[in-house]
């Protein structure tokens, strides 16, 4: 008898457009890590050639360059291997752009301090503090004769604005942590009305803090650090509504700072108490073991 012959099928042709686009996805996830540095850095161009927002060019090379390098330096005395220096990029670029000083010594002393808590400040392999939110703060609590923050320098011009929205929307879009951002804008504008009631100000001249550059870079880049936030999406959300409640009653003592100091309260304490919770969860969900023991044998 003759065998039946085994048609070999062949595949159907991909489509032109497939072939076009095949390739884009793996290349897209390899740049993920580094988009919000290039967008963070296009802030900084497009600011500071339109408005001047930098002390200077130096100042803010010098905090990048601090940041990396004690990166480097930190990751291979105690993890022993190169670190991707995105992280630290982001961190020198945000000091570079919300510290103010005369002299360059901060600068350097501020990416140091930022990038340090990384590596110091830890629980169960975890840092606690956003890190250029902690080397800010700890220069405005150890040397505040010698800087300042961003806060009127841009004014509140709508075209810096818009730069920023579009941009640190992209970055926020992608992270999928658009939630944070809009719990934190929600409970500033409600809690606004608050602070006007108790101080008797004009409502607008209370909410008006949030439309400043300063707060636009907190909201997009600092808020919602993902290394630094909490797991659930409800406590993301309890997290940011406590920032804000905090940043009112700072507000309310006149401090100037008061957004920078509530998440450096604020968001550490959330991280040790989830890490707490998960302790205890997994504690409980762990089987006693039983113990057998043996009679005696006479």
């Amino acid at each position: 008898m003759s065998q039946p012959t085994t048609q070999s099928k062949t595949p159907p042709a991909e489509p032109a457009s497939s072939q076009l686009f095949r390739g884009w996805t793996p290349v897209s996830s390899r740049l993920n890590p580094y988009l919000p540095p290039i967008f963070i850095t296009l802030i900084l161009l497009i600011g500071h050639l339109s408005f001047g927002i930098l002390e200077s060019y130096q100042k803010t090379i010098l905090a990048i360059v601090s940041s990396m390098a004690c990166e480097l330096l930190i990751s291979r005395l105690l993890l022993h291997k190169w670190p991707n220096l995105a992280s630290s990029y982001i961190t020198g670029i945000s000091v570079g752009i919300l510290l103010r000083s005369p002299g360059y010594w901060p600068y350097a002393v501020c990416a140091m301090l930022s990038i340090t808590s990384k590596y110091v400040l830890r629980v169960n392999g975890r840092h606690l503090f956003n890190p250029s939110n902690f080397g800010i703060c700890a220069m405005l609590f150890l040397a505040s004769d010698a800087v300042a923050t961003l806060s009127i320098q841009w004014g509140n011009n709508l075209v810096a604005m818009a730069v920023i929205w579009i941009l640190g929307s992209l970055i926020i879009w992608r992270a999928r942590r658009f939630h944070i951002c809009a719990t934190y804008v929600a409970s500033f504008l409600l809690l606004s009305v608050v602070r006007a009631w108790i101080t008797g100000d004009p409502w607008l001249s209370e909410v008006s803090p949030i439309t400043g550059p300063e707060y636009q870079l907190f909201i997009f880049f600092m808020i919602t650090d993902p290394k630094t936030t909490v797991r659930s999406k409800t406590g993301q959300n309890l997290v940011a509504f406590l920032v804000a409640l905090a940043e009112m009653f700072f507000r309310l003592g006149q401090s100037i700072y008061a957004p920078l100091y509530a998440l450096f309260f604020v968001g550490p304490a959330a991280l040790a108490v989830e890490m707490w919770i998960n302790s205890r969860r997994s504690l409980s969900a762990t089987p006693q073991a039983v113990v057998h023991t043996n009679p005696v044998q006479p």
